[in-house]
């Protein structure tokens, strides 16, 4: 009975009597407290049960309608549907290490809550933007104590990404000895952000953007649910509102929900025009640090690289009006002009400097049209990787051979020792020659090299 309510103070609880007035046996008083322990056990989950309640109901629509089983989990089902290994397992509560990899709103974190949910393992979450070191020291001691009890301890890291080489390191060893069953969430391609030696030790599932068709079921869902969703609210939204509302949402259903909640908040009747106000650009979505960043670059480059004017225009405007520093585009014009237009139109290079120098005079509004010139001008020139390429033959001779040695008669000879030395001896100057010399430039081991 240690740690348990004493006989008296349960008789206290019970009307305040005094001990020595109560008939009550041995066996009566055991009955008294167990019913006591019970009482403020059941008071206790009551309690707990009403502040978990009212907490959902605080909750933003986005949170609150998170799947709660496989039959309210949308999309994926390549990776997650009936029958598919890592479903499989979740049922089995045989979970691997792995990491989700996918855009924003891409259910990561949601398909880690449904392990969470289905598990016996001791799941612990965390963030790796709020997390460090002494977090994880807690986590493995903890880990170690489950692992006394014959318990298995999965550990969830938010935004793993943002975990530094030091951080990733102390987790390797307690990841490859199985102490501890790793699962992260990642916007960024793990082959960069996620050391390798991590990485080598867990599955990576790729999850994709929800198709529109996918959206609309989530927010239809909300608009339904009384307990969760909107359905108390009686909302009206045509299915075209609802379609825009998910096209506009990017692939990320969470984007849309908040639009709901919104326009709930406003009005029992959400229009096109509360649409457009709840989105503005939040909309455009543009990591300026992350793989979207690369990915929209890497469109316009190979837009213009394959001569289409219109699409490097639109990319050109994804850019620009989610945000983006215009000298960085500007800086990646002049890299075109040379990479992939070169000694075809020289002329180009002149553009892009020029483009560069308008963007920083004006900037933003003013030079996207600049910007939107240099582009197409780009677009439309007649194109030569001549350069490029010669460029990439010289540099593997470079990292081949290394610092061959200058041939002495290009050497330059400024004072007589060097002159004695027979720097630039029997040099050929070209002016002499009408440029026609018969010469060597190349060293020894590179003699007739031919890159262009």
């Amino acid at each position: 009975m240690q740690g348990q309510p004493s006989l008296k103070s349960c008789m206290q609880f019970w009307g305040g009597l005094p001990l020595h007035s109560c008939p009550l046996d041995t066996l009566n008083a055991h009955f008294v407290i167990q019913s006591f322990l019970h009482l403020r056990k059941d008071t206790e989950k009551s309690r707990l049960k009403l502040m978990m309640d009212t907490q959902n109901k605080n909750n933003p629509l986005a949170d609150r309608m998170r799947p709660e089983s496989w039959e309210e989990f949308v999309g994926h089902e390549e990776i997650i549907g009936p029958g598919k290994l890592l479903r499989e397992a979740i049922g089995q509560d045989k979970v691997p290490s792995m990491i989700f990899w996918g855009p924003p709103g891409s259910s990561k974190t949601t398909l880690a809550l449904m392990i969470a949910k289905q598990t016996k393992a001791d799941f612990i979450r965390f963030s790796a933007v709020t997390s460090g070191l002494k977090d994880l020291r807690e986590v493995i001691k903890k880990a170690q104590a489950n692992e006394w009890q014959g318990k298995r301890t999965i550990l969830f890291i938010d935004e793993i990404h943002r975990w530094n080489k030091t951080q990733q390191d102390a987790l390797l060893p307690h990841v490859e000895k199985g102490l501890i069953t790793l699962i992260g969430a990642t916007t960024e391609n793990p082959s960069f952000e996620v050391r390798g030696a991590l990485l080598s030790r867990c599955r990576v599932f790729v999850l994709k953007q929800l198709t529109v068709e996918q959206i609309m079921i989530i927010l239809e869902r909300a608009l339904q649910d009384k307990k969760r969703g909107l359905g108390n609210h009686n909302l009206k939204c045509d299915k075209s509102i609802l379609k825009k509302i998910a096209e506009m949402s990017n692939g990320d259903p969470r984007t849309g929900l908040n639009v709901l909640e919104y326009g709930a908040s406003l009005s029992d009747n959400i229009t096109l025009e509360v649409v457009k106000e709840a989105f503005q650009k939040s909309y455009l979505f543009y990591d300026k640090d992350g793989d979207e960043h690369y990915n929209i670059i890497s469109a316009l480059h190979k837009s213009m690289r394959g001569s289409d004017a219109d699409a490097a225009l639109y990319w050109l405007a994804r850019m620009l009006e989610a945000g983006e520093d215009p000298l960085y585009v500007a800086r990646r014009l002049v890299r075109f002009a040379s990479e992939d237009i070169g000694l075809a139109n020289s002329r180009a290079l002149e553009q892009a400097v020029a483009a560069y120098n308008a963007c920083h005079f004006i900037g933003l509004p003013e030079c996207n049209v600049i910007l939107a010139q240099a582009v197409v001008y780009m677009a439309k020139c007649k194109k030569s990787n001549e350069l490029y390429v010669a460029y990439g033959k010289a540099q593997k001779d470079v990292e081949q051979y290394g610092n061959l040695p200058v041939p002495l008669h290009i050497r330059n000879a400024p004072t007589k020792l060097m002159k004695d030395l027979g720097y630039g001896k029997d040099y050929k100057y070209s002016p002499d020659f009408d440029y026609k010399e018969q010469q060597e430039y190349f060293p020894d081991k590179l003699k007739g090299r031919k890159y262009l």
